[in-house]
């Protein structure tokens, strides 16, 4: 594995550009110069806060960190930060302080999630706090290739009474509030980057939450990927029939009507395959960036629709008591809930939700 540094610096961020190079090869990744950068497994790309540039990466296995440098501390690190994400084109945004001594680093994550790292035993030490929040994120592997088979049965091409559920829960979540529309990228973002990012990762915006349940058929009905949870109603394009977990060619594949164009499912589709293939009594699952206190959570925020995030939330499934009815908590994230049908998780789920995750 390989990682680069891009962009323009000044002397002023050479300390912790530098110490950041020295603990990344400390750990066992090969550094390459700034022309070999796009085929590095992660590159951090610096960038100046009024003057964003985006990194088109070649492949979407690729991790981009931006970077940017502050002479003062912004009092919401999301509010401030998340449009530079976006913008450049990143998977993380990693801000710190121009003047290293102050051992402070805050990331915002596409999830939107926001937290500080700061140093509590000299810089090095603190560097070294930095990285190994980045390192599990960036040497983390994206399940989201979709493999679609027209093959969907005719009787299911209008949906089942499960898939109509569904649509049913999401308009209920909706008006919870707790399932929010898709982020509008194409405010931020110029259409030669929409195309870009639509090419590699095959998403138009950025939505957070998603729901599933088992179809008695086969497989799992689950939502597709950017929409508003809120008004799903085709099969193919609102809600996808997930059939299997592709190992050797790493993708979801998923049965679709022949004369529809489908959507992706969502990022998620692996954790909630795992689940069910586990667990034949649960019926259904709901992700939502909310809380609920007393929960046991996945000790590194790992980015969604990864095989890593996928598999910690199935092994402390596998953990819980009754795996049918577990609430797991998803570090600076949200809830993974699963039940054995979609009301059995809403009467469990009513009156305990608090709308703002932690940030640790």
């Amino acid at each position: 594995m390989g990682f680069a540094i891009v962009g323009d610096w000044d002397t002023a961020e050479d300390r912790f550009l530098e110490a950041l190079q020295e603990e990344m090869r400390r750990r066992g990744m090969v550094q390459a110069d700034q022309a070999e950068a796009r085929e590095s497994t992660v590159v951090f790309h610096v960038l100046e806060p009024g003057r964003i540039i985006p990194y088109r990466r070649r492949s979407q296995s690729v991790y981009v960190v931006s970077v940017v440098f502050l002479d003062q501390w912004p009092d919401n690190l999301l509010h401030f930060g998340y449009p530079m994400l976006i913008r450049s084109l990143g998977n993380l945004l990693l801000m710190t302080d121009r003047d290293p001594s102050a051992c402070r680093a805050a990331f915002v994550t596409l999830e939107q999630g926001s937290y500080v790292v700061e140093g509590d035993g000299g810089f090095d030490r603190w560097i070294a706090k930095v990285v190994d929040r980045l390192w599990p994120l960036a040497t983390s592997r994206l399940v989201i290739n979709n493999r679609f088979e027209p093959d969907l049965p005719e009787f299911l091409w209008e949906g089942d009474a499960v898939s109509k559920r569904l649509c049913e829960a999401g308009r209920r979540l909706d008006e919870w509030d707790l399932l929010p529309a898709p982020f509008p990228m194409e405010q931020l973002l110029s259409p030669r980057d929409m195309r870009h990012i639509h090419h590699l990762f095959g998403i138009g915006g950025l939505s957070y939450g998603n729901l599933s349940a088992r179809c008695p058929s086969g497989g799992f009905w689950m939502s597709a990927s950017g929409v508003n949870k809120g008004a799903m109603t085709t099969v193919g394009e609102h809600v996808l029939l997930v059939k299997d977990y592709d190992e050797t060619h790493n993708e979801m594949v998923l049965s679709v009507p022949p004369h529809i164009q489908p959507r992706r499912v969502s990022v998620d589709a692996i954790e909630h395959w795992m689940i069910y293939r586990d667990h034949p009594q649960v019926g259904a699952i709901v992700h939502v960036h909310a809380w609920m206190d007393g929960v046991k959570a996945t000790q590194v925020n790992y980015p969604c629709g990864t095989i890593q995030l996928a598999r910690e939330v199935a092994g402390l499934v596998r953990e819980a008591p009754r795996p049918e009815r577990a609430v797991i908590g998803l570090k600076n994230h949200g809830l993974t809930i699963t039940g054995t049908d979609l009301d059995d998780i809403f009467a469990r789920i009513d009156g305990k939700i608090l709308r703002h995750v932690p940030m640790v």
